[in-house]
């Protein structure tokens, strides 16, 4: 079950820190690695994220910066080791990419998740029926159990909204998702039920861009914002692709894309709106 920190956020904790200590001290990368033995290219990898450092690792960076304080050392320390364990979609690593692996781990951290959708429901509120057909329909030809465990995993994820410090979640969809039969009639109008649910939870906001506002900021694509809760973890801007999952995570950019969603907060129906909308849609379903 969805517990605990996620090995992602921690590891992005632990990076910013290693490499603000490094920089207080004006060591390059390379000049760290040698003075500790280390492969040339070691420094680097820990601070892409792309090696989790033992904490032994750690303990040998913190003596090079000169940090002494115990409690910081410990807390850098504990943040190494939690870095490395395993979230619980380890499991299913056969079955996913390592990005969305990634995508996973940073989710269940957030404390706010922002996403614009243009062609189908977001992943924290489909149903599994919805879920099912999308991967079906897919540009991934899977076999049926494959299907089945990414299902799985789809409906694990919604998990962290029924936690007691569940995150923000704000989603806007374009008229388009409601319209389209995904899986057909029966299985769209027990979606849209499931939508309007949602749409009565504290902490859960749903909006629709209609297609009489005609052109919209969100026409470009689909795309989520992830917030968290700590200063230092900036938002991070996810979108999926066919060719593989893309990260934005340069303040500029993630701005632009966080002025994005603002309009399109500002032109959607507003929720009592959506919800007529929503009825609306069911109706003519029946």
């Amino acid at each position: 079950m969805p517990a605990g920190h996620s090995p992602s956020v921690r590891g992005r904790q632990l990076i910013n820190e290693l490499k603000g200590l490094r920089e207080a001290t004006q060591l390059t990368q390379s000049e760290v690695a040698e003075r500790l033995d280390w492969h040339p290219t070691k420094v680097f990898r820990i601070e892409t994220g792309r090696t989790s450092p033992h904490p032994n690792d750690v303990r040998a960076l913190l003596d090079l910066y000169g940090v002494t304080g115990q409690q910081q050392r410990e807390g850098l320390v504990s943040l190494a080791r939690n870095a490395r364990k395993r979230g619980w979609w380890y499991s299913y690593r056969d079955i996913l990419p390592s990005q969305y692996q990634v995508y996973i781990g940073l989710e269940s951290e957030a404390v706010s998740i922002r996403t614009f959708e243009l062609a189908a429901v977001a992943g924290l509120l489909q149903t599994e029926d919805y879920a099912r057909a999308l991967m079906v329909s897919g540009p991934q030809e899977l076999e049926q159990e494959e299907i089945e465990r990414r299902v799985e995993v789809r409906m694990t994820r919604q998990r962290i909204l029924d936690r007691p410090d569940r995150p923000q979640l704000w989603v806007i969809l374009d008229e388009a998702v409601l319209r389209r039969p995904v899986g057909g009639p029966h299985v769209l109008r027990s979606q849209l039920r499931r939508l309007l649910d949602a749409s009565e939870q504290a902490k859960t906001t749903i909006q629709v861009i209609p297609f009489a506002l005609g052109a919209h900021p969100g026409m470009i694509g689909p795309f989520t914002l992830l917030g968290f809760p700590e200063p230092f973890d900036l938002d991070i801007v996810y979108m999926e692709t066919i060719a593989g999952n893309l990260y934005v995570e340069e303040s500029d950019e993630v701005r632009d894309y966080r002025t994005a969603f603002d309009h399109l907060r500002a032109e959607a129906l507003n929720i009592r709106e959506t919800r007529d909308i929503l009825n609306k849609v069911m109706h003519d379903l029946e």
